[in-house]
């Protein structure tokens, strides 16, 4: 069984990542990640045993994705996968197929696209760079 947060530690963590989210919509992905890392850092020891943490890493992780550092986006949904209900969730395979793909390992890659697909179907992949589907049809029927 996940722990749960206190309410007050969860209001003030939902409350970081509310004003993170809106630093996203608004461009500056920078501040964005400043906040989610603040609200990261609200979470009580051995945090990947927390759910909260594994949005607040996938949070970070797309910041870092948009930015184009994706050595650092990497490191936050391989966190990410294994927190609670990380493994199975279709958008960090996604992000975690298309990072292996950026590091040219395309048998990991091919892997967690497929995992997405599988989980989330081809609309996961509509909203980003067609190459990642476009490698995927290479080695799935789709």
């Amino acid at each position: 069984m996940t722990p749960q947060l206190s309410d007050s530690t969860h209001a003030e963590i939902k409350a970081l990542c509310k004003q993170g989210d809106d630093l996203v919509h608004g461009g500056d992905l920078d501040a964005a990640r400043q906040k989610y890392i603040a609200a990261l850092r609200l979470l009580p020891k051995n945090h990947k045993e927390w759910e909260a943490a594994t949005w607040i890493y996938v949070a970070i992780g797309d910041t870092h994705f948009r930015s184009g550092t994706f050595d650092k986006a990497f490191k936050c949904f391989f966190n990410a996968v294994q927190c609670p209900k990380g493994f199975g969730n279709p958008y960090i395979h996604l992000r975690l197929g298309q990072l292996y793909f950026e590091q040219s390992n395309f048998e990991k890659a091919a892997d967690e696209l497929t995992r997405a697909y599988m989980g989330g179907g081809l609309n996961i992949f509509m909203e980003d760079d067609p190459k990642y589907l476009g490698f995927l049809e290479t080695k799935i029927e789709i």
